[in-house]
């Protein structure tokens, strides 16, 4: 855990975002009286953020940024590059690495966590050329995302994932995936394959129990149902990351893996699609440093229980 004293700051917001449309003004406001020298760029596409990112690199302390998820993920690859530390204000749906980190939702708190200077140093995930916070998964959560609308966001905001998920587990049918793992070739017939770095995804679901993200591991979970009821029993376990506990569900441990399906099929990384099979993924340890709250630190420190259950 490292301290520092940000001072010129690079705000970045997504202009699509509801949320951060409204509270822009606000934020610009709360971080000037914070004491920052801002330079603010606002964009509807979050694929500016990484050349912006690199554009300023020279002349900032830090990146702050306003959005979800994928926006954070978005910008990822520039943040990797240049070493910014990085200051979250969670304004998208799920906002789950802001989650992951006990980073407040409250406006205010959240701008007062990046004045503080304390930085974290976590992990990241990567997938073939991507890379990822939270988790990158196959399957049914790719079924999600395409049903997934801004307008259903929107309107529904973190039920929203519910919501469409039973919809797409409605029409879900397993397919066949070689996993290799740990020195092993796993053949299984899934619904869904997903791939963890982080804690939280999908709105608050937890990737495993005592996952953190800088535990330096990926935490994989794949679910072996033949029917969507079947589904239904593992949800207060998916919530609470209890599915190695689970019939039906295969959980492993592991710093690196390979995913191979008989077709290509889509990937998910932080809510985007972004790549496909075959896939190899791979932690990368203590990649980015992230402003986090200083009395909350713990709850950000690795957990170095290791358990595979294959």
């Amino acid at each position: 855990m490292d301290s520092v004293a940000p001072q010129r700051a690079l705000l970045l917001v997504n202009s699509k975002s509801r949320r951060g449309r409204q509270l822009l003004g606000r934020a610009i406001a709360i971080l000037d009286e914070m004491g920052f020298e801002l330079i603010f760029r606002s964009t509807k596409r979050s694929s500016d953020f990484r050349d912006l990112i690199r554009q300023y690199a020279s002349r900032i302390d830090c990146v702050i940024i306003g959005g979800g998820d994928g926006t954070l993920n978005a910008a990822l690859p520039a943040l990797i590059e240049t070493r910014l530390p990085l200051g979250i204000l969670p304004l998208g749906t799920a906002n789950d690495l802001a989650r992951t980190l006990a980073i407040p939702a409250d406006l205010k708190q959240a701008c007062a966590v990046v004045a503080q200077g304390v930085t974290k140093a976590i992990d990241v995930g990567q997938v073939n050329d991507r890379y990822f916070f939270n988790v990158a998964s196959l399957g049914l959560s790719v079924s999600i995302t395409r049903q997934l609308s801004g307008e259903i966001k929107k309107r529904w905001g973190v039920f929203a994932y519910a919501i469409t998920a039973i919809q797409a587990l409605w029409k879900s049918r397993p397919f066949t995936a070689k996993i290799e793992v740990n020195g092993e070739l796993l053949t299984v017939k899934t619904v869904q394959i997903a791939v963890g770095n982080g804690r939280y995804y999908g709105g608050g679901l937890s990737v495993a129990w005592d996952a953190s993200i800088d535990d330096q591991r990926l935490d994989l979970y794949s679910l072996e149902i033949a029917h969507w009821w079947q589904m239904l029993p593992l949800l207060p376990a998916m919530h609470a990351g209890r599915l190695n506990d689970c019939v039906n569900v295969r959980t492993i441990e592991a710093t690196s893996l390979k995913i191979i399906t008989s077709r290509p099929k889509s990937i998910n990384t932080d809510g985007e699609l972004s790549t496909t099979t075959p896939a190899e993924f791979r932690v990368l340890p203590a990649q980015l440093n992230v402003f986090v709250p200083a009395a909350r630190s713990n709850s950000v420190q690795s957990n170095n229980t290791q358990s595979n259950n294959i």
